[in-house]
């Protein structure tokens, strides 16, 4: 059985429009996977920044998956929250980023957008907080489905990424 370990951090958040962020994070894999071992799923410490617009987080990644089949190959989904000054949590967007399909070390950009909804949403999102959500989040991993919502563009997720293969050489790849 090939097997793939993931090892790296959610490095940072830059260009969101606000600060007090945290993020929510699973790793969403096919029917051919199985998880091994490490945490399929986790969330950040709330970071902000004074002086620039990047949040720090550096929170560790370590998962170790099998495969029978190379179909359903893992993708990272996350949810940038923002704290507001009542601390209340608001989505401030959605995110997909797939593992790198070669062994090496990487850093990858994962850009995030959130729903863009009327005017008169946008008006109370405005002044009472809050936002819209998904009632269903697989609808990001569905193309069909992804490019049926209206939405804008939110800020950009950095993973710095090692990707180890073990028995691959099986499947006709050879590293």
């Amino acid at each position: 059985m090939a097997e793939v370990h993931i090892i790296g951090q959610i490095r940072e958040a830059k260009d969101f429009p606000k600060d007090h962020l945290f993020c929510r994070w699973h790793i969403h894999i096919g029917n051919n996977w199985r998880h091994i071992a490490g945490k399929k799923e986790g969330q950040t410490h709330v970071s902000w920044s004074q002086f620039n617009n990047i949040c720090r987080w550096a929170f560790p990644i370590d998962i170790h998956l099998a495969t029978t089949g190379i179909q359903g190959w893992p993708k990272f989904f996350i949810e940038v929250y923002h704290f507001d000054w009542l601390g209340r949590a608001h989505i401030f967007g959605y995110g997909t980023v797939t593992v790198p399909t070669s062994p090496g070390s990487y850093t990858l950009d994962c850009y995030t957008w959130r729903p863009f909804g009327s005017i008169r949403q946008r008006f109370v999102q405005y002044f009472l907080g809050g936002g819209l959500q998904l009632k269903n989040p697989d609808q990001v991993f569905s193309s069909n489905e992804r490019y049926k919502l209206s939405t804008e563009a939110m800020g950009v997720v950095t993973f710095d990424l090692n990707v180890v293969f073990r028995n691959f050489s099986n499947y006709g790849v050879e590293y």
